[in-house]
């Protein structure tokens, strides 16, 4: 089976907009995958079965994507896994270890610096793609192939995505929308299919608009998708959900400090009741697990997971980049690149007795005694689902907004609601904390740890005066540990030398934000004029 790469040729945007790969024939990965200009692509949309096939296809985008435009040497962008290793990476709660993520771990990114170019490029090909399966499932429906209910849903699914795109290339190359209530530069919000090269001119025309308008953008893709999707998927929880919408409303309210509008999104999925024991949703029958490891272990099929994006033995992020393989320690077969810092483990807000702290972490124990997170554990065909979003986060961001809105009882109910499933009796709050709001989120930096949330959390709060980071936080570097297993003890945590860590950026910085790739710049003069300041 012949398999076709993308081709670069005098920018990387012209890349990502022409790159659009459509699913087009069966094979037991996903599909074949042909250029959307292939005599194919006309077939792509000719009958449910090739229909569906293409949705797939969109679905691989975000998980395998390409490296340097070589999908042989794909490493997960976006979804798979680099979103998640990005994010952590570019927070204080893991450890790097190697030079592999170093770039991102210590802000010396540059506009040509690949993981960023590779992101940006990445999101964007999803995006494309997500246009092309818009345009050519409203089409089908025109032509009666397919229902126009059934020509919804796909559109549910491929704007679910792109708006899931958009917004992780919000938080890298943006400012966050609480600096001046969203008015900074945002990023080219694609809602057109890009197949031909006058569109790819028209594409070269599109400047950057501001964050608040690419979150009315977002937000209108969601509305769509929570209207038109279903609340199950036959397919599983790597198929977005009318719920997945729903809850990734939650989270991009959020980060605008639309703290009315997350609670209203909350309670659709019944975060505005009373647990009984524990909160469950009307829509999609979300509830947490009794353990804090089974989103994990049985990651997919669970009460608890939302949305993830599906990896499989023969279709995932590989030896570079895939989750087990990052996150995993050397001696239990993976590459021991990403362990846990002492800064998280450590924590006295991380409570003695903590479930997730021995079913979720897991301490290497040959050679140097790093301890590392065991969320993804298939080291041998790295299989494990990328986690996007769960109920563990629904709950936590609508406690966030009623401590926002002053209903600390009911914030606390849902606190306790994630936080006592994992904690001994006699830690657990019977009261509300004197700091509540501190309290939520710390309980974020314990339960998704190693689910690529720390950066994102990181930048909606920068600029937060109680809360916030002003910045990206110093992080710690392995010359500062003994490695004999000794720097993680929070019972009597060690003490670190002040000096040979990575430093802090304040807010004002320019590291604090990525680079648009230099390719791009170049190649479109509006963003020529937009980069973000500090960078050439």
């Amino acid at each position: 089976m012949k398999r076709i790469r993308y081709t670069f040729n005098r920018s990387a945007i012209i890349a990502l907009l022409a790159a659009a790969m459509l699913a087009t024939s069966s094979c037991s990965k996903y599909t074949e995958l042909e250029p959307i200009n292939s005599p194919s692509e006309n077939s792509a949309f000719q009958s449910p079965s090739s229909i569906e096939l293409a949705m797939q296809g969109v679905y691989e985008a975000a998980a395998v994507g390409s490296y340097n435009g070589d999908k042989a040497a794909a490493r997960g962008y976006p979804f798979g896994a680099a979103a998640i290793e990005q994010d952590e990476m570019r927070g204080e709660d893991m450890l790097n270890i190697q030079l592999f993520y170093a770039i991102t771990y210590e802000g010396t990114y540059t506009t040509s610096s690949a993981n960023n170019v590779n992101m940006w490029t990445a999101l964007y090909a999803l995006i494309n793609q997500a246009n092309v399966m818009i345009r050519g499932v409203q089409a089908a429906a025109s032509n009666g192939i397919i229902t126009a209910e059934v020509a919804a849903a796909y559109e549910g699914e491929a704007r679910f995505l792109r708006a899931l795109a958009h917004h992780e290339l919000l938080i890298h190359f943006s400012f966050p929308y609480a600096d001046n209530n969203g008015s900074k530069p945002g990023v080219p919000y694609r809602e057109k299919a890009i197949t031909s090269q006058a569109d790819v001119a028209e594409g070269l025309t599109m400047g950057r608009g501001t964050v608040a308008e690419a979150y009315t953008k977002l937000l209108a893709d969601l509305d769509y998708a929570e209207t038109n999707l279903p609340a199950t998927q036959p397919k599983g929880l790597s198929r977005a959900t009318k719920g997945a919408a729903i809850a990734l409303k939650t989270r991009i309210k959020q980060h605008m400090g639309d703290w009315d509008g997350v609670i209203a999104e909350g309670a659709k999925l019944g975060t505005d009741k009373q647990p009984a024991p524990h909160f469950t949703s009307p829509i999609g029958g979300y509830t947490l697990t009794a353990s804090p490891e089974t989103p994990f272990t049985s990651f997919k099929n669970n009460t608890e997971s939302v949305f993830s994006i599906a990896n499989g033995p023969i279709a995932n992020g590989g030896t570079n980049g895939a989750l087990p393989s990052m996150f995993g320690p050397a001696d239990k077969g993976a590459r021991g690149l990403v362990a846990t810092s002492p800064i998280l483990y450590n924590a006295a807000f991380w409570v003695e007795g903590d479930l997730r702290r021995t079913l979720l972490q897991i301490k290497q124990v040959v050679g140097e005694k790093y301890t590392f997170n065991y969320k993804y554990r298939d080291y041998v065909n790295k299989t494990d689902y990328a986690p996007i979003i769960r109920y563990a986060e629904v709950l936590l961001n609508v406690a966030e907004a009623y401590v926002k809105k002053g209903n600390t009882a009911q914030a606390l109910l849902l606190l306790n609601d994630v936080r006592n499933r994992s904690v001994p009796a006699d830690k657990q709050f019977t009261t509300a904390p004197a700091d509540l709001m501190l309290a939520v989120l710390q309980e974020r930096r314990i339960e998704f740890a190693g689910e690529g949330r720390r950066w994102p959390d990181l930048h909606r709060l920068a600029l937060d005066a109680t809360y916030g980071s002003n910045g990206i936080p110093a992080k710690m570097k392995i010359g500062q540990m003994k490695l004999d297993g000794s720097d993680y003890n929070n019972v009597t945590p060690p003490t670190f030398p002040t000096t040979g860590g990575v430093k802090a950026y304040a807010y004002t910085e320019f590291q604090f934000l990525w680079p648009i790739p230099a390719d791009e710049v170049a190649a479109n003069p509006l963003l020529r004029e937009q980069q973000n300041e500090g960078y050439k």
